[in-house]
């Protein structure tokens, strides 16, 4: 039987955008906090979790995966000073707790349990990076998922924190000075009473602060009135000499390059100042500088650039550009270490400081390696090991250390799961998109998968900014694949998996090429047998969102269930919330008219039509949400609602007390998962 749904009243809402007159009945749901916007999600999450309780298979799944996900966890350690630092999680903490151990033999010791900074375990531990002699923790806790985060110090010897507390901070790391007695961050100004955040002093900043000194006190040293929309990330170079700062704007890959020497605190130097290409700090030899960089060479290159001969005459290309994607470079044990993408799976190789090759560091599988949030190593230049994880869709996250001096590399953490991952497999196979470009697609599941169009799969894709979707381990998925599921997890273009070229191939008047690469992933599936339109759903979060609403307003016959996260729906008027403006780089913005007609064309809420028959749907999203914010979401969901012809559920699923999904304590993980995959058990009428 069709659902009733709540009423959702209209407003005469008209834009006039470039003689084109949109209307926008919904925009009163923008306002998130207003009476009439919390009432209606009250009765929409009434209606979705009234839906889901009907649903046999829910509480099995959340137990199922409540028993997949207790195992132990951790993650590469990093060395400071001679101490190192790990995360590390018993099974089921909402937070993962940071260790500290004096040697990798020593009992390992709680530096920072963020389990205890609230009952409910929303406050996360967003940011963090101990002192040169590893006696200081610089660490930032955000609450309730949102992108601004507080500044503390920690004491590593006592775990006490100093009093003071820096505020105002978002997307910003923690630089050390050599001696410890300071760090580097970024901030903006706090508002005055009745200031708008995203007024005309709201501008972030690069300061200094030394312990034990309140944040008034302060040293401001580089800020650009002049270009509001810059940001700053400091780096000191491991020798102590340089602050480095990358500038930012915005989701923009590339960006600028200014330095200080720090020996005798004179003016800024504008090494790079052309927002021409990416580049990437990677070390020093006195004034010469390592960057990798994908000028005039799009799948990336490392170059050395001299302070003194700086022009790009004078530049020396040490690992040039090859048939694979240069992702990361790291200087460990006096040589450099790199990060190669091949077809969207990673090879580690090193090289001596000249570029010459010396070898390859083996993986167990296709797999992907990650370290302290990226796709990097962990190391310093006078270190002689290093450490990274190693994950793929069956392989849980392990912890490797590799030994220079041995050449040999070794597990020292490796998890064992409820899960017999031997009868399963990941093959990956290449679909031709709508205008014949070869797209990777990876397949995950049981061993023996009968082609007989009825298995039921999940399509995963993103596609944006330059975001490598690489083989990843989730410990949901596990479940999913137990049931019979097929995990797909395509490579859509958008993305860094083949370099800049592949990038631009997704972006801007280019982004449709992302959902024709999706759509014909889903196509491919069919043909093949694999799945059925019956049988096949489709996620995505936040740019993935914005995919999956695109892909369910062109091709709603194609599938079977729909499930978009925090998505991006209204391409008109992103850019007016929050960090919004930060993605016209990659979205362009409706106040330009040619990238008016680009974004119009498959902004996912205005291209539902009332009347037409819509596939399953159950839109997930976060009423604190400060990076899509869930206005988004909410007008999508509510349009979808009233446009629905057919008998299918359209619903929204919004978590309170909670944000884009960082930091997301681990009860709330589970919870939020087994509803989704209970929903698809219904829709896609799996065996219950």
């Amino acid at each position: 039987m069709p659902l009733t749904y709540p009423q959702t009243p209209t407003v005469a809402q008209t834009d006039n955008y470039h003689g084109t007159l949109v209307a926008d009945p919904y925009r009163w749901l923008e306002d998130v906090d207003s009476p009439e916007t919390l009432a209606w999600i009250e009765s929409q999450n009434e209606l979705t979790f009234g839906y889901l309780e009907t649903i046999p298979a829910r509480e099995r799944l959340r137990k199922r995966l409540t028993e997949l996900w207790d195992y132990p966890k951790a993650q590469a350690p990093l060395k400071r000073g001679g101490r190192y630092f790990q995360f590390r999680n018993s099974g089921l903490q909402n937070q993962d707790v940071l260790f500290v151990l004096d040697s990798l033999e020593a009992e390992p010791r709680i530096l920072l349990d963020p389990n205890k900074l609230s009952e409910d375990g929303t406050v996360a531990l967003n940011s963090w990076e101990a002192s040169p002699d590893g006696n200081w923790l610089a660490y930032a806790t955000s609450a309730s998922g949102s992108d601004w985060q507080i500044w503390h110090i920690r004491n590593v010897n006592s775990g006490a924190d100093l009093p003071e507390l820096l505020e105002w901070s978002k997307f910003s790391g923690a630089a050390w000075l050599p001696d410890s007695s300071a760090f580097f961050y970024a901030r903006y100004d706090a508002p005055q009473a009745g200031e708008e955040l995203q007024g005309a002093n709201y501008y972030q900043k690069l300061y200094l602060h030394h312990l034990e000194t309140p944040q008034s006190a302060d040293e401001l040293i580089y800020q650009r009135p002049d270009q509001k929309e810059w940001g700053f990330g400091a780096q000191v170079s491991e020798d102590g000499r340089y602050l480095v700062i990358n500038i930012w704007q915005g989701t923009d890959v590339r960006n600028r390059i200014v330095y200080r020497d720090l020996q005798n605190n004179g003016d800024f130097v504008e090494l790079l100042i052309e927002l021409e290409a990416a580049y990437t700090f990677v070390g020093n030899d006195d004034g010469r500088f390592y960057f990798r960089t994908d000028l005039d060479a799009p799948r990336g290159r490392l170059i050395a650039i001299d302070s003194d001969q700086p022009d790009k005459a004078h530049w020396h290309t040490l690992i040039p550009e090859g048939e694979h994607v240069l992702e990361s470079v790291k200087m460990v044990d006096d040589q450099f270490v790199a990060v190669i993408s091949r077809d969207a799976h990673h090879e580690i190789h090193h090289y001596r400081l000249d570029g010459k090759p010396l070898g390859q560091i083996a993986l167990p599988t296709l797999g992907t390696v990650f370290s302290n949030f990226e796709y990097s190593v962990t190391g310093s230049r006078s270190d002689r090991e290093l450490f990274f994880g190693f994950t793929s869709f069956l392989f849980p996250l392990t912890v490797y250390r590799y030994d220079f001096a041995a050449e040999s590399c070794q597990a020292i953490f490796q998890p064992t799961l409820a899960f017999d991952a031997s009868g399963y497999e990941t093959r990956q196979v290449f679909v031709a998109s709508k205008d014949g470009v070869q797209v990777p697609l990876f397949l995950t599941h049981k061993k023996g998968l009968e082609l007989n169009s009825q298995n039921p799969t999940l399509l995963y894709g993103y596609g944006g900014f330059s975001v490598a979707l690489m083989p990843g381990f989730s410990i949901s998925r596990l479940a999913w694949l137990e049931m019979g599921g097929v995990y797909a997890q395509a490579i859509l273009r958008g993305g860094s998996e083949y370099g800049e070229e592949w990038h631009q191939a997704g972006m801007l008047h280019n982004k449709q090429n992302v959902f024709d690469d999706f759509i014909a992933c889903a196509e491919w599936m069919i043909a093949e047998k694999i799945t059925s339109t019956a049988r096949l759903a489709i996620n995505g979060g936040s740019n993935g969102g914005l995919l999956v609403g695109a892909c369910l307003a062109q091709r709603p016959d194609l599938f079977g269930a729909c499930l978009p996260a925090v998505g991006v729906m209204d391409m008109l008027r992103f850019h007016k919330f929050t960090i919004g403006w930060a993605w016209v780089s990659d979205y362009g913005c409706a106040d330009d008219p040619e990238q008016f007609k680009t974004l119009y064309a498959y902004s996912p809420l205005h291209n539902i039509q009332p009347g037409r028959r819509y596939p399953p749907t159950m839109v997930t999203t976060a009423d604190h949400d400060d990076r899509v914010v869930p206005g988004h979401s909410f007008k999508f969901a509510a349009a979808l609602q009233a446009a629905q012809a057919g008998e299918a559920p359209i619903l929204i699923r919004i978590q309170t007390k909670a944000g884009h999904g960082f930091g997301k304590p681990t009860a709330i993980l589970i919870q939020e998962q087994a509803d989704m995959y209970a929903f698809l058990v219904k829709t896609l009428q799996m065996e219950d």
